[in-house]
């Protein structure tokens, strides 16, 4: 997963999510099965309530079985599934049941700590549920109570969208996820970033994980994997700009230990104690910086400059990024001590990250 974009102004369009676009695809393959004709257009009722008409960009279908396609519009959300065509194949069965099977490009659960179960196709409870009851609608209104009905979803394409997600580190393999809890994608929504920081503590604590490392994403992980070559890929854990939430996770966690990665810009905001550090809900605090810079030691016009500047990443104009600058080191014990009050009983290192990599450590 890369460093959060940033959000743009304006009103922003909804999408929907790849579960919606999984049950239209089962609901049209399984009607034209039972009609015998092709589907265009397909109504489904989503989790909340609301229906929505989706398009169908293909479908085949004999007397064995019928598959259908459509494509993903995620709306301004910056998903990696935006786009992606996604597929039902569907074949009638006498068990009564309706039975989930891994279909190309989407995942298999792999290690413990999901919704899902080990061996199982990477669909949600969510989305299954409304697969479910869409086919059991069908098949009640044409007389076919009691049939059931082998759904096999499908995503062109999946297993290369699937290295753009985090999905090999929870031991989901092979392809995306089929997700969605509303059936609704909000764009830049923080509950779905919630939900996957929650998943990827869950998966680390199912696995026997005591230690993680977390960090603000892709980048700052970077600078950080070569000083814990041992831990396993699931322990690493992105939070985002949800500093608050992940560590409230934690608190209830059986993890002992925290190695917290996080960039100069993030932290003059968690040093003040604000734990959402998303640019579009805070900005720094020059004055507070200020303060902070004066409380430790340092006198001079010079100080002045940091009201000036434009970001914080250019602090290090001003103090020269070492282990031993008072400067640095009052920022980083600032957010340790915001942090430890989350996490009490866990044990907590902090490394601040500059820009090239090079770190402070705070323990």
């Amino acid at each position: 997963m890369d460093e959060l974009q940033p959000i743009p102004d304006g009103p922003l369009k909804t999408g929907f999510t790849t579960g919606a676009c999984a049950t239209a695809c089962s609901k049209a393959a399984l009607l034209a099965l039972i009609l015998q004709q092709k589907i265009e257009l397909v109504t489904i009722t989503l989790p909340i309530g609301s229906q929505h008409e989706f398009e169908i960009i293909s479908c085949s279908f004999d007397h064995l079985t019928s598959e259908c396609t459509t494509q993903k519009d995620a709306g301004d959300d910056p998903d990696v599934t935006h786009g992606a065509i996604i597929g039902a194949t569907v074949k009638l069965n006498n068990s009564g049941d309706i039975n989930f099977l891994q279909g190309k490009g989407v995942g298999k659960v792999t290690l413990p700590g999901l919704e899902i179960g080990v061996g199982e196709p990477a669909i949600n409870p969510v989305p299954r549920q409304m697969i479910t009851n869409a086919c059991k609608k069908l098949l009640a209104d044409h007389g076919l109570d009691s049939k059931g009905v082998d759904v096999t979803i499908f995503v062109q394409d999946g297993e290369i969208i699937a290295k753009r997600t985090l999905n090999a580190r929870l031991g989901i393999m092979g392809g995306i996820s089929i997700l969605g809890t509303t059936g609704i994608v909000t764009p830049f929504s923080a509950s779905s970033y919630i939900a996957s920081i929650v998943q990827g503590i869950n998966v680390a604590v199912a696995n026997g994980a005591t230690e993680l490392v977390i960090n603000s994403g892709a980048r700052s992980e970077k600078y950080l994997t070569s000083l814990f070559p041992s831990l396993p890929a699931f322990a690493f854990i992105h939070y985002g700009n949800w500093i608050g939430e992940t560590l409230e996770k934690i608190a209830k966690s059986d993890i002992k230990k925290v190695n917290m990665g996080i960039m100069l810009g993030k932290s003059v905001k968690l040093a003040e104690g604000i734990l959402d550090t998303h640019s579009g809900k805070s900005t720094w605090n020059k004055a507070f910086v200020h303060q902070l810079a004066v409380n430790s030691g340092y006198k001079g016009d010079f100080l002045n400059q940091i009201l000036s500047l434009n970001m914080a990443g250019r602090l290090t104009e001003l103090f020269t990024f070492a282990q031993d600058e008072p400067f640095y080191m009052a920022l980083i014990k600032a957010c340790h001590e915001n942090c430890s009050k989350l996490i009490p009983n866990v044990e907590l290192v902090l490394f601040l990250i500059n820009k090239d990599g090079t770190y402070i450590k705070y323990a």
